[in-house]
């Protein structure tokens, strides 16, 4: 798979996954997720799929504070409906991550390492998506503050140019560069930055202090 070098320099999720070490899909259940999973999963690299990324990644390391997040236990829940503006995209990276899901997700097995039902979509929430441990109810609210990473002024031109089969090579060649570019700022260079993935503790949760 030939895809731009700066997917792998992209920062990376440790999870701890019950399920994975009870079925022996790993030996220690550990499981590591990188940007490069979320746009295999998506199909597309864009600035709502890495925005969602991390968001997700930033959500963990405020709810565990150092530690090991536990993949299964967290619940999501997005704003927006699910068939509203990227609401979708977004969910299907966080259900990667977390592994909270909908009705259709994984029943469990004897009560032990359910899934399903862990994933909601349009509720009234300060942001976009709220993340809550189930353990100890702590939560986390991230919104994307995309605007600090603007797209390229030329991208938008060429944008069009390709969208309506008018642009040359050289041209299609230049707008994937700029596209791309933005998405590298965001996930480079902004991924610690919380003037762009802003974190809010959900009101009545246990008190913790941002990594």
């Amino acid at each position: 798979m030939n895809y731009p070098s700066f997917f792998d320099e992209a920062p990376r999720l440790t999870l701890y996954d019950p399920l994975s070490a009870f079925l022996g899909a790993t030996a220690d259940g550990l499981v590591e997720y990188s940007y490069l999973d979320a746009v295999k999963l998506a199909g597309h690299s864009c600035p709502t799929v890495a925005g969602a990324y991390l968001m997700t990644l930033q959500a963990l390391r405020y709810l565990y504070q150092g530690g090991i997040p536990v993949r299964g236990d967290i619940d999501v829940t997005l704003g927006q409906d699910a068939s509203e503006g990227v609401a979708g995209v977004m969910a299907s990276v966080a259900t990667l991550l977390t592994g909270a899901a909908g009705e259709g997700g994984f029943k469990g097995i004897a009560g032990r390492f359910e899934r399903r039902d862990r994933l909601a979509f349009g509720a009234a929430i300060d942001g976009e998506i709220q993340f809550t441990r189930r353990d100890t109810g702590e939560g986390v609210i991230a919104s994307l503050n995309s605007a600090a990473v603007p797209l390229h002024a030329d991208a938008r031109p060429l944008f069009q140019r390709v969208l309506g089969g008018e642009a040359s090579p050289a041209e299609a060649q230049e707008f994937r560069r700029l596209w791309q570019d933005r998405v590298r700022q965001l996930l480079l260079d902004h991924a610690d930055d919380p003037n762009v993935v802003l974190l809010t503790l959900v009101p009545g949760t246990a008190s913790a202090s941002a990594a």
